[in-house]
């Protein structure tokens, strides 16, 4: 079977799994999309028996297959080997009566480590048959800049360019990006909101101009964001794989349905778990749990996509997003493939600010997805919960995910409940929820008192940033953002 990918809004030109992971977006400005999703399925009762890289292997076999056997194995090995501090990669653990699947064993402490050390080596396969220089461009709401910097630092013929919204992430998730060392690499802050960034990455890759000299230099754009497919399909394996762990533990028999709760803000982890379901996992549901920046609550129960709102600061920084550029993806199954309409969709939202399904849309949406949201107070509540009922600590958005997991009425499926990073990303907020006070007291303080209060010692890679130098300190505005990259490509490519 040959698995051709093609844009959401047009599918006159198609692309292997391989140019469409080197081109990032597609040139429309649409996602890349494959119309043999769910062709082929794996098998349930094999994936229950078989390891972590074994399930990655068959993922990515089935949607990316102009990639060989060996360039496959050789991936795997590499993504997931001693740079993740679990042989399990993802572990499944126990949350009062429901699972948390935990995502955050990776070099950066977040669930982004699954994708972003594999991307790299997706890319450096695609580039053999290429032979430009890839200058990775990407909008970060915390987590992904850190991730790409640690994928991609050292690569051969890629650079990574990263920005974030000035202000607006964690102390420590500005400290991880701020020190990263590499002579590929380059971190900026913007004067703005990761929507903002988003925005304006997206607006770069459609720069033919920049593109144009950047290619009489030998050098093309890529994205490590979820909008690169080369990103989305290695966060389909974990569902695989929670799935097989609790079949393992006698929790589940085979072909029972599970429900996965999801904290998301641009749709790209939770619509990893749709293209599980149309590999053949039994998903029941795929509950989208979101901040007070509640505009995929608010789509799911209206039908209704509007950005038009205030953008509020939460302590569940990487979920802030009011433009969530994954959804185009479902939106593209959800017409059957209908390109037209897709993109009357999103040039209504970036003309009109919204956009509104037909109500037999909504309904086919709803079978799979439900939705909720929690403010940063009953987030606070769930972690102070979480550790004086369970002893477990979580970070916020993965409280965000278990406070709207809570509400919802319990039937007859196991719950998992995606817990998407180290609570040390976030030692203030965490601390502050537990009881204690913050006041006067800087990022790493908060770390030394949280280890002290749980006996949970904070990883090693957040708690020994404190010696390390800030080596990126640029601040730009928005408009200035394709200056930064087109000197980035410059100076690593010299």
């Amino acid at each position: 079977m040959n698995t051709f990918y093609h844009s959401t809004r047009g599918n006159s030109e198609t692309v292997t799994s391989k140019q469409a992971i080197l081109t990032g977006i597609a040139p429309d400005g649409g996602l890349f999309v494959s119309d043999q999703l769910g062709d082929a399925k794996l098998d349930l009762a094999q994936v229950a028996s078989q390891t972590y890289h074994e399930t990655a292997a068959q993922v990515l076999s089935a949607l990316l297959d102009d990639y060989q056997k060996d360039e496959i194995e050789s991936c795997v090995a590499g993504a997931y080997g001693d740079n993740f501090d679990t042989s399990a990669v993802t572990p499944v653990s126990a949350l009062g009566d429901d699972w948390l699947l935990e995502l955050y064993h990776g070099p950066t402490c977040a669930f982004k480590d699954v994708a972003l050390q594999m991307l790299p080596r997706l890319m450096s396969c695609a580039r053999k048959g290429d032979g430009r220089n890839v200058m990775i461009v990407t909008a970060t709401s915390g987590d992904t800049g850190k991730a790409a910097l640690a994928g991609f630092t050292g690569i051969e013929g890629c650079g990574v360019t990263v920005f974030y919204p000035d202000g607006k992430v964690s102390d420590i998730q500005r400290l991880q990006m701020a020190t990263q060392e590499g002579s590929n690499v380059a971190v900026c802050a913007i004067r703005g909101t990761f929507d903002d960034a988003q925005t304006e990455v997206k607006r770069i890759f459609a720069n033919q101009e920049l593109a144009q000299r950047l290619a009489e230099r030998g050098t093309m754009l890529s994205s490590a964001n979820s909008i690169n497919v080369g990103r989305l399909v290695p966060q389909v394996t974990y569902y695989f794989d929670a799935y097989a762990q609790l079949v393992r533990n006698g929790s589940l028999s085979v072909g029972d349905a599970v429900d996965f709760c999801v904290p998301t803000g641009n749709f790209g982890d939770v619509l990893a778990g749709y293209y599980a379901k149309r590999l053949g996992l039994p998903v029941g549901k795929l509950i989208v749990a979101s901040n007070t920046n509640k505009v995929l609550t608010d789509f799911l129960e209206t039908g209704t996509y509007d950005r038009r709102r205030d953008f509020v600061k939460t302590i569940s920084p990487s979920m802030d997003i009011l433009v969530s550029s994954n959804l185009e993806r479902m939106l593209y199954y959800l017409t059957d493939g209908d390109c037209e309409r897709v993109s009357s969709f999103m040039r209504d939202l970036a003309e009109k600010g919204f956009y509104t399904l037909p109500g037999a849309l909504l309904a086919k949406l709803r079978e799979t997805f439900d939705c909720g949201f929690a403010t940063d107070d009953e987030t606070r509540a769930t972690i102070r919960s979480a550790w004086k009922q369970h002893h477990v600590l979580i970070d916020p958005h993965t409280a965000v995910a278990k406070t709207v997991l809570d509400r919802k009425e319990r039937g007859g499926n196991q719950r998992v409940c995606l817990s998407t990073a180290s609570p040390y990303k976030f030692s203030a907020d965490v601390l502050s929820a537990l009881g204690a006070s913050v006041d006067g007291l800087g990022g790493f303080a908060c770390m030394d008192e949280l280890q002290r209060l749980t006996g949970i010692a904070a990883p090693t890679q957040l708690s020994t940033l404190r010696s390390k130098d800030v080596l990126h300190k640029d601040v730009v505005d928005r408009d200035q953002m394709p200056d930064f990259v087109e000197s980035s490509c410059k100076r690593v490519f010299a």
